[in-house]
């Protein structure tokens, strides 16, 4: 089964496929030849992975999903949240939002978060959505360098390392695209 991600962070495509099974193969939205950034303008993280999907349904005709992914402080009322990517401002920088981030966080007590990814599956004219939540907290300076964006002062729950100090094997089984994405390959595969 082909599907199109709707998405263009190569790094998301690899860790999604690499969570998938063989018998489901991403196609980019560069590869379906759709080069233009589609609009995240929803006020919530499950708008914006319907809007991308719906965008790419609607103007090439596929079936896709799109996942959209925030972090959520609970000291901050739930920021960034939808605004995740942006914290900092619209050159997308992940050091700056973390340093942002640890800054808007000092001398906080409460360190609590969860990221939150909702994906939206388009698929034979019906639309699904799957959500996956990690819970941890927000350590006090930056750690390891695996992974992307936040990774490195997200600590998961029931560990003592960061996402981007834990294995890519492990990340993509506690984390919350690895969860709505299993959510994903299990609505796609009801058999296994």
């Amino acid at each position: 089964m082909n599907l199109v991600f709707a998405s263009n962070n190569k790094n998301k495509i690899k860790e999604i496929q690499s969570i998938l099974p063989e018998t489901i193969k991403i196609l980019s939205l560069e590869e379906i030849g759709c080069h233009e950034d589609i609009p995240e303008t929803a006020a919530t993280i499950e708008g914006n992975a319907i809007l991308k999907a719906d965008y790419v349904t609607q103007k090439y005709g596929y079936d896709c999903f799109a996942d959209d992914t925030g972090l959520e402080v609970t000291a901050l009322n739930g920021e960034p949240g939808v605004y995740s990517a942006r914290y900092a401002g619209e050159q997308r920088d992940a050091n700056d939002n973390m340093d942002k981030l640890l800054d808007a966080l000092s001398g906080q007590s409460d360190r609590s978060a969860r990221f939150k990814t909702v994906i939206a599956l388009n698929l034979n004219g019906a639309q699904h959505l799957f959500t996956g939540i990690a819970k941890g907290n927000i350590t006090l300076q930056k750690s390891g360098n695996h992974g992307f964006g936040y990774d490195p002062i997200f600590q998961p729950e029931n560990y003592t390392e960061t996402f981007a100090e834990l294995s890519s094997e492990i990340k993509n089984k506690i984390s919350h695209r690895a969860k709505a994405t299993q959510q994903l390959i299990d609505f796609l595969n009801p058999t296994k």
